[in-house]
């Protein structure tokens, strides 16, 4: 296959994994694999179709077998863990009535979170709230203590 079809072969497989399915980084290392044997004969080195196919294969399959969990797991298995430093005891503002267990959305640092009470009371909308644990991307949340009554 001339150089060029295997750069186009390659381009096209990370592209169809990257923009069409997901399947699971296999295109990826199977594209990479035929656009460096594509890159090999577009830097003059002139190989027989055998050896060309022998390459790709060779590349696919280390590559997918040495790299692909490591890389996969990296890229596309992010949870949703937040590393960033959150205070508990901070406080934010609930905008709408929130009762016991229901959840709605508040402003905190900048970002929009989901919060949910955990107290057993509801808390009236335009009150301040403290944050008591954080549960992935879901702030738990309690009345602050100044607006009990």
């Amino acid at each position: 296959m001339p150089w060029w079809g295997w750069l186009v072969v390659g381009i096209g497989l990370l592209g169809v994994e990257m923009f069409v399915i997901d399947a699971q980084f296999y295109l990826v290392f199977i594209g990479a694999s035929a656009a460096i044997v594509g890159l090999i004969g577009l830097a003059g080195v002139n190989l027989p179709d055998w050896s060309q196919w022998l390459i790709f294969a060779a590349l696919a399959i280390v590559t997918m077998v040495g790299f692909r969990r490591r890389i996969y797991d990296l890229v596309r298995n992010r949870s949703g863990h937040v590393e960033e430093r959150l205070t508990l005891g901070d406080r934010v503002v609930v905008p709408a009535l929130l009762d016991v267990g229901q959840t709605c959305r508040v402003d905190y640092r900048g970002s929009s979170w989901t919060a949910r009470n955990v107290d057993i009371q509801a808390i009236e909308a335009g009150r301040e709230a403290v944050i008591t644990q954080i549960d992935g991307l879901t702030l738990n949340v309690k009345v602050a203590h100044s607006d009990r009554k």
